[in-house]
């Protein structure tokens, strides 16, 4: 008797995480799905920008993005963040919650090391000359790269969220803090899974030549 009182609540408990659970993915879903046409819609202009004649695609052998290194470092750091998310979310169910909370650290400073180094790139190319005032090119790489981090500092709130309710599972492991400390991993690496392949698409873009450019402007309808 006393076993079947004790097990109500914590089934309640669970079937609540649940719903919540289906309430949160379905809102991340439709942020993303947000995100994504608001980039797309920039992405549009941006080839339809570059069709005019005063761009200077920044892929020029003079210009910034030449040599990207800089941009494959930052792009490391986020992908090993978006890993990390997901060992973590891994290993959440194993016993003591094995290496989750380590994975969660390294999440979350790859993640901040990603944002440093876009600052650090944003800090060189203003130190050279070349600023949003100066090429279009320029302020749309200033736009797309600013929209990106910030929508992954936003990501940062729910990762200290998601850390902070990992950090407070008691050492006698109960299932309602186990299963909101799961819930808040997996949406924390969905999320960034999704901001990891929007940024190799702007990487990608960005970087390309003028040439890329014209051929998908023509794809598009824009070009001659």
């Amino acid at each position: 008797m006393l076993a079947q009182t004790t097990s109500m609540p914590l089934a309640g408990d669970l079937s609540d995480v649940t719903r919540r659970g289906a309430s949160a993915k379905t809102g991340l879903y439709f942020l993303m799905a947000a995100i994504s046409s608001m980039f797309f819609l920039f992405l549009l202009s941006y080839i339809l920008r570059s069709q005019v004649s005063d761009w200077e695609a920044l892929s020029e052998p003079w210009q910034p993005l030449a040599k990207t290194w800089q941009l494959w470092i930052n792009t490391v750091l986020l992908l090993v963040a978006s890993i990390s998310f997901e060992l973590a979310r891994r290993n959440i169910d194993r016993p003591q919650q094995s290496n989750a909370r380590e994975f969660m650290w390294l999440a979350g400073l790859s993640s901040l090391g990603f944002l440093i180094g876009q600052l650090v790139f944003w800090r060189y190319l203003m130190d050279r000359g070349f600023l949003a005032t100066t090429n279009p090119a320029n302020a749309f790489f200033f736009l797309l790269t600013g929209l990106h981090a910030l929508h992954l500092v936003g990501g940062m709130v729910a990762w200290v969220v998601a850390t902070r309710r990992l950090l407070a599972i008691p050492k006698e492991v109960e299932s309602k803090s186990v299963a909101l400390a799961k819930l808040s991993i997996e949406l924390c690496a969905r999320y960034w899974h999704f901001l990891l392949i929007v940024w190799m698409l702007l990487f990608a873009l960005l970087s390309s030549s003028p040439g890329t450019y014209a051929a998908i402007a023509r794809f598009c309808g824009f070009g001659e």
